[in-house]
């Protein structure tokens, strides 16, 4: 590789480097941008306390001092974040630890860089279980998987295990070079994360600069959006895709040693504006023969060389051609690629004033204000089915149906068959049953029917589009099922818990 090598007392504030309510405190923001003003929208910690923190420990005494788990909270940070003054803090509204700054199972939430600036050395930021989270104008380095000292598997910024609505904004995110010397991912995302935005961040001088998906079969994150970033001096993974969609614009690509934007396992990226410079492979699928997808227009490619194709490398160069169309539901404004490079330069990064651009090829700061409280997005609401049956054609009739796994004795297709005497088990407490169409299907409602003797077995769930992998509503207790009418080819009924072996009769699909 070539790299450049009111929560306590007083005293309790002095001893963490906690400073309590900072009432007339606000974030500064551009506004969220992207796949995060989706789902929702990405609010943070908007309407809630502000608290400032100059150690991790401090972070994390503000999120176990919380009302709840889910109490907006803005933690303003300064100063150097290390494992020497980051301890685990224990409380109802939180579980943290004492390698890395944990954001588990914890929503509305922001954390920002102020003052002199908030570096954290050495210590990522780990994401996991967790919505609506914000962070912004913070910088994270050197974060080892091996070697010591260790924090979260190596990555800066690493999300994981149903999240959803991050924005990362004006961030500078680095290391000291790849896996031989010890460092992993800059920004990841695995395991069921969704609506991400990354904008006007500095991700250089790593091996890599970020997957979505740890495997082939990790395919259920997405709606991702890139935009206003400086990658440099990366080997690859600008970012690798495994499945999901992407939108990647008016970033600054110089150095990419490898390879660049890696869309892999039925990867869609939406590349638009960007300007790739003193690079190799900047487009296309690597490493694997398992395809991606990509639209591409408006780029300037500045001294790009391209492989040859061969059994597991596709390159896009060296005029790279779409091979696919993806739209995108938000508004955006593209500024021309050509401009890239010094837009970039003025507005990526910690402590450079989160200044964006205008639209127009020039930098603007934003307008300072208080940060309002606006709508507070997680995994959706959980749902109570409803007692009666709905009304109308059921589509499952005739339909085909597959799923995770099958007890013995059991039939995916009992679930369509009409038959109430009939079903399908998972081949344990929890598993998932789909039914699918050979043609995109408008559904609304689903009614999901335990078999006699199986009534109340089945625990919490959640109703999922599997063409695109998000969650559509969650809850518990078998029943009628309803949320926003959706078109799909295959809807899955996953079932997270149990109080006995689950057993579905029917699972009934309705237009209305």
């Amino acid at each position: 590789m070539r790299l450049c090598a009111a929560l306590g007392t007083t005293a309790l504030a002095v001893a963490t480097g906690v400073v309590l309510s900072i009432p007339e405190a606000s974030a500064a923001t551009g506004g969220v941008t992207g796949y995060a003003t989706q789902n929702g929208g990405t609010t943070g910690g908007a309407g809630g306390q502000t608290v400032r923190a100059t150690t991790g420990t401090a972070i994390h005494t503000a999120l176990c001092g919380r009302a709840s788990s889910s109490t907006p909270i803005i933690i303003q940070v300064e100063g150097t974040i290390n494992h020497g003054n980051t301890t685990k803090v224990s409380g109802a509204s939180c579980n943290t630890a004492a390698d890395v700054i944990e954001l588990k199972e914890i929503s509305n939430v922001t954390i920002i860089g102020v003052g002199s600036g908030a570096v954290f050395d050495q210590l990522g930021i780990h994401i996991r279980d967790s919505s609506n989270i914000i962070i912004q104008n913070v910088t994270v380095r050197n974060v080892k998987k091996s070697g010591s000292p260790l924090s979260n598997g190596g990555d800066a910024i690493g999300m994981e295990s149903t999240v959803r609505n991050v924005w990362v904004d004006h961030v500078t995110l680095e290391a000291s070079g790849g896996e031989a010397e010890g460092f992993d991912g800059l920004f990841d995302m695995k395991n069921n994360t969704q609506y991400v935005t990354l904008s006007y961040s500095i991700l250089r001088n790593s091996g890599r600069g970020g997957l979505v998906g740890s495997s082939e079969s990790d395919l259920g994150n997405g709606f991702l959006t890139y935009h206003h970033n400086l990658y440099e001096n990366i080997d690859s993974r600008t970012p690798l895709l495994r499945g999901g969609i992407a939108h990647i614009y008016n970033n600054y690509y110089v150095s990419l040693n490898e390879s660049g934007i890696n869309s892999r396992a039925g990867a869609r990226a939406k590349v638009d504006n960007n300007y790739f410079k003193n690079s190799k492979d900047v487009l296309g699928t690597f490493y694997t023969d398992a395809a991606g997808y990509w639209q591409a227009s408006g780029n300037i490619l500045d001294n790009v060389t391209w492989s040859s194709p061969g059994s597991d490398t596709n390159p896009a160069g060296p005029s790279m051609p779409s091979n696919t169309t993806v739209s995108v539901p938000y508004a955006y404004s593209l500024d021309g690629a050509s401009c890239v490079p010094n837009l970039v330069a003025q507005t990526a990064g910690a402590n450079k004033g989160l200044q964006v651009s205008n639209g127009n090829c020039a930098a603007q700061t934003p307008t300072t204000g208080p940060t309002t409280a606006g709508p507070q997005p997680t995994t959706p609401a959980p749902t109570t089915p409803a007692p009666t049956q709905p009304s109308g054609t059921n589509l499952s009739i005739g339909a085909g149906a597959d799923g995770s796994s099958k007890a013995s004795g059991t039939s995916y297709g009992n679930v369509v068959d009409a038959n109430m005497s009939t079903y399908w088990s998972p081949n344990g407490s929890t598993g998932s049953i789909s039914v699918k169409w050979g043609s995109a299907t408008t559904v609304s409602r689903v009614s999901i029917r335990e078999a006699s003797g199986a009534t109340g077995a089945i625990g919490s769930w959640r109703v999922i589009n599997h063409d695109t992998g998000a969650v559509l509503t969650s809850g518990s207790g078998a029943g009628v099922i309803s949320f926003a009418r959706t078109s799909l080819k295959k809807i899955t009924f996953e079932i997270t818990s149990s109080s006995a072996a689950p057993r579905i009769a029917e699972f009934e699909t309705y237009a209305s």
